[in-house]
């Protein structure tokens, strides 16, 4: 396993405001040193989300850092960046967004074997407030049963 793979920028508040329904893996069209600052782990997802323009899958908001190296060729951090879907895929995206109200945000990105970034994105359900305080209950009521076991 290369040093490339362990690149995995997660988006840890997408799961716990909104409910994932449906996962897919898109690549995204970056420039030369977005993919370089990419590899470093410069990346966050935290305010990203989707949407469309003109049939095609656009995200907003994944905030890449300057490249250190990327004199007067380095990207806009915060620059819209273009997903790369099927168009079955994002035919099925469009529709379910449109029909019932539900959006497309960005769960985490990833470099495969032969070194392409990709991001996985997440059709999701946006949660109320009581069901995030039930997630956060389940959630202490698990650390707390594992942190008994650990100790028995």
């Amino acid at each position: 396993m290369s040093k490339q793979n362990k690149i995995n920028i997660r988006n840890k508040k997408a799961y716990f405001d909104y409910e994932i329904l449906e996962k897919f893996v898109a690549g995204v069209q970056l420039s030369g040193t977005e993919i370089k600052s990419l590899r470093l782990g410069k990346a966050s997802l935290v305010e990203a989300y989707c949407y469309f323009i003109n049939n095609e899958l656009w995200v907003r908001g994944f905030n890449i850092s300057e490249y250190f190296f990327g004199t007067y060729n380095n990207h806009m951090p915060l620059r819209e960046r273009k997903l790369l879907l099927h168009k079955k895929e994002l035919s099925k995206l469009d529709r379910k967004t449109k029909e019932s109200g539900l959006t497309i945000i960005p769960l985490q990105v990833f470099i495969t074997e032969k070194g392409w970034a990709k991001l996985e994105i997440g059709l999701a359900k946006g949660k109320k407030s009581h069901d995030k305080r039930e997630t956060l209950k389940t959630k202490d009521a698990k650390r707390e049963i594992d942190r008994i076991k650990k100790n028995y």
